[in-house]
């Protein structure tokens, strides 16, 4: 990974310029250095998809917001740099009491959860969400978020620390190196399946996620750690009428996303803020070793988030 200067940045009429403190690691970024997922159009080619950081310069047309104002946002990139601009519209405030590290962990991995389970996934209360990479940093922001809506989550995960870890959370774990989990679903649903699974894997997970799935059960696909092709049997799409939904936060446009963090900072961010919810951090690195933060997590070493700090 090479450093450089870049172009200073510039910033609207309705956004602010933050001093970034914190960013942190998602697999997209591991994507990206690759060379394979590109930003969107117009974003920012810097790596870095959330931040935490303090508010140095405001827009003109930027109201309720201003400089000295700590802040988290989602971000389509630039998180890695020592300045972003974000559309105002996109801000979280950081909760008193909090820290830049905290703050970095929030946004990319909580809005991933909530708007796959709840707006893509449509789960409700008493249902059951099966959760693969439960010990992720989207795993752990899914798995509290199910249990806080009164749905039982199962959980899958690579070791037996992480499978606990889940279990602290309040799901039902299932360790896939040693288990089918489609034979432990089953079991663990009296052969009923899940309503919904959130999946960051598909491959040849697809054809076991609709084997794992009860009549009228939602499949979101949300990554594709395993591969980009699977099986699927029609029949069984159409005799328990389900519905399989991919889902992408990056590439939406900014008026979605803005309405996606209104919504969060109204039902999610309380909870957050009280302790109900918390934000799960494995490990910190200097934004000067993103390189060994990237090895880290490419490793799968991580429960939760991998955060870089910026000085």
């Amino acid at each position: 990974m090479v450093w450089e200067e870049t172009a200073d940045v510039t910033y609207g009429p309705d956004e602010v310029l933050v001093e970034v403190r914190a960013t942190a690691v998602n697999r997209a970024d591991l994507s990206q250095a690759r060379g394979h997922y590109p930003p969107p159009p117009g974003a920012s080619e810097v790596l870095g998809l959330e931040m935490a950081g303090v508010i140095s310069e405001v827009g003109a047309n930027v109201t309720g917001w201003q400089p000295s104002d700590r802040v988290m946002a989602l971000l389509p990139g630039g998180g890695y740099a020592e300045r972003v601009a974000v559309p105002a519209g996109m801000l979280l405030r950081l909760p008193d009491g909090w820290s830049f590290v905290q703050g970095a962990a929030v946004p990319e991995v909580w809005y991933t959860a909530y708007l796959n389970l709840f707006d893509e996934g449509q789960l409700k209360v008493g249902e059951t969400a099966l959760i693969h990479a439960g010990a992720s940093g989207v795993g752990t922001a899914a798995i509290q978020l199910v249990v806080d809506a009164g749905a039982r989550a199962i959980a899958t995960a690579g070791s037996d620390e992480k499978v606990a870890f889940c279990r602290e959370l309040g799901a039902e774990a299932i360790n896939y190196k040693s288990q089918d989990f489609l034979a432990e679903v089953v079991a663990l649903t009296d052969g009923q399946g899940v309503d919904v699974i959130l999946d960051p894997v598909g491959g040849d997970y697809l054809a076991r996620n609709v084997d794992a799935l009860r009549r009228f059960g939602r499949l979101v696909n949300i990554g594709l750690l395993g591969g980009t092709k699977g099986e699927l049997n029609m029949g069984q799409l159409l005799g328990k009428r389900l519905r399989l939904i991919g889902s992408t936060l990056r590439a939406r446009p900014v008026e979605e996303k803005i309405a996606l963090t209104r919504r969060f900072a109204a039902e999610v961010m309380p909870k957050l803020a009280d302790g109900r919810l918390r934000p799960i951090i494995d490990t910190t690195f200097p934004v000067t070793e993103a390189q060994a933060a990237h090895e880290y997590v490419q490793a799968n070493r991580n429960i939760g988030k991998v955060i870089l700090e910026i000085p």
